[in-house]
């Protein structure tokens, strides 16, 4: 009767034990391919106003830069396209009642527009998609969920996390380097083909860009995913493309691990001649390049010390693979 009771409670206590099991694979397709970005917003951003004969006509709006607009007159709008033609359906009009979405809630405006020379104007500068490049970080061989950045993309007039309708990564090419100094980061010089789609973006967050890869995939380069507790400080490599389409390798020294943040987990240091030679030390466009330690994918890299260029952050790939679960 003992041993039952004892059995019974041992089963209980073996049931309710809290266990974190995550779907990513234990093994990742290496990135450190270049990449192209093209994404698209959910309705249109707001990302500054303008005056119309000597005055801020969107300001009785209530509108700001940062919000986006998601409808006109009681219609939905995804596009600058849509925008004009819901202004421009109907003569003669001084307003237009307007929809928009800051930080995830939603306000009701009216927005005044001017009619000047037959073209009527709102006083606000939007915009609908943003391009750029970064770095691929990784495959999950058997879901075919791509991770890249390892930070998010924002809006650079308004530093905002781009709210993302939909997006695209694509094939691209490094043809040039601006060469990092101390204060002033340099970047990659890059051309991409939208003919060549890779993958599809669903998410846009503060840990990198998630989505499905599309294209192809090559199974023979996979790197076990390395645990927090398995990295140390010392001798690590990141991968990433300087020229063409080619990615190589290059030593890196690692001089802090951080448990603690979300995002800059890893502080490392260019000790590669090579690569401090043709780039100066972190340049923007490596965002995203992972970093491997003991033949082990760690992380990402994913900003750079702008006063000491040598110098960057990165992201554990543990934390870039539970968000791409979400």
């Amino acid at each position: 009767m003992k041993f039952k009771k004892f059995f019974l409670m041992l089963l209980i206590s073996l049931l309710i034990i809290p266990i974190n099991v995550f779907a990513y694979s234990n093994k990742l397709i290496l990135g450190g391919q270049n990449i192209g970005i093209e994404v698209k917003t959910k309705g249109i951003l707001v990302i500054g106003l303008y005056e119309i004969n000597d005055k801020l006509v969107a300001e009785s709006s209530g509108i700001q830069p940062g919000d986006y607009i998601v409808k006109v007159n009681n219609n939905s709008i995804n596009s600058i396209s849509d925008f004009t033609d819901q202004i421009n359906k109907d003569d003669d009009k001084t307003q237009i009642d307007i929809e928009y979405i800051r930080k995830s809630k939603s306000y009701q405006g009216s927005l005044d527009i001017i009619n000047q020379n037959g073209e009527y104007k709102t006083g606000l500068y939007v915009k609908d998609t943003i391009n750029g490049i970064g770095t691929l970080t990784f495959i999950d061989p058997n879901t075919k969920t791509f991770g890249a950045l390892g930070h998010e993309i924002a809006d650079k007039n308004t530093n905002e996390v781009l709210n993302v309708g939909d997006g695209s990564i694509y094939y691209s090419y490094i043809t040039g380097i601006s060469k990092s100094i101390n204060g002033n980061p340099g970047e990659k010089q890059a051309n991409y083909d939208t003919q060549k789609k890779y993958g599809i973006i669903n998410e846009n967050t503060t840990k990198g860009i998630f989505g499905n890869y599309i294209s192809n995939i090559n199974s023979d380069n996979l790197y076990e995913v390395a645990q927090t507790n398995e990295i140390q400080t010392g001798k690590a490599s990141i991968f990433t493309v300087i020229d063409g389409e080619n990615v190589e390798s290059f030593e890196i020294e690692i001089e802090k691990i951080n448990s603690k943040d979300n995002t800059k987990n890893i502080v490392f240091k260019i000790t590669d001649e090579r690569l401090l030679n043709l780039t100066g030390g972190i340049v923007q466009g490596m965002s995203g390049s992972p970093i491997v330690q003991n033949n082990k994918i760690i992380g990402a890299v994913t900003h750079v010390l702008v006063n000491d260029c040598t110098r960057g952050y990165g992201i554990f790939i543990t934390n870039m693979l539970q968000e791409a679960e979400n």
